[in-house]
């Protein structure tokens, strides 16, 4: 499955990096993390939405629905 979350808060590299290290502890297939969204490819039988939704705001960021 692959996924679109749009990012509220992110404002520079910093923050790009932030996420892309949170989310990538989840193993995922593929990953594109831009200012204001990330991209996501993950296997949904072992990562769940909700999984990568947690580690954006782990991050210290919003996951704008």
């Amino acid at each position: 499955m692959e996924k679109v979350f749009k990012i509220d808060g992110m404002s520079c590299q910093h923050c790009v990096m932030a996420v892309k290290k949170e989310i990538s502890k989840l193993n995922v297939e593929s990953l594109d993390v831009k200012i204001g969204e990330a991209k996501v490819r993950f296997n949904e039988i072992n990562i769940k939405p909700e999984d990568i939704k947690k580690s954006i705001t782990d991050a210290g960021y919003i996951v704008v629905e």
